[in-house]
């Protein structure tokens, strides 16, 4: 990890998962990266809820797409989301929770650390 690699906690950025591997680089890891347009910086634990939320609105996280090297979520994984994605969730109450340490410290920009704590993981 790069020394810009911190979390929502200020201390270095643990992986998120890596069994399905995430993130934006797939490196497992929920990096801040210009070129990412979805801005894939918050680790979540999926849920069941929050799957079919995404799946409504057109993103479709449980198929799994071979060709895309992406084998689809089961609730209870954890998972890079975009942020845009993850503040509508919260917004409509069906936030995943977050685990902090996984989270990169740039979406604090958009999402005060307050909100973070209030869905924090705690598993």
């Amino acid at each position: 990890m790069s020394d810009a690699d911190t979390n929502a906690l200020g201390t270095d950025l643990e992986p998120c998962s890596t069994d399905p591997e995430t993130g934006y680089l797939r490196d497992g890891c929920c990096r801040h990266v210009e070129s990412d347009r979805g801005r894939h910086e918050i680790c979540a634990v999926v849920t069941e809820e929050f799957l079919e939320f995404s799946r409504a609105r057109g993103n479709d996280l449980i198929t799994p797409r071979p060709r895309l090297d992406f084998p689809g979520l089961d609730p209870g994984d954890r998972w890079c989301l975009c942020l845009g994605r993850w503040i509508e969730a919260e917004r409509d109450g069906v936030a995943p929770p977050v685990v902090l340490e996984a989270t990169h410290e740039a979406v604090l920009e958009e999402v005060p650390f307050s909100t973070l704590l209030e869905h924090e993981y705690e598993g």
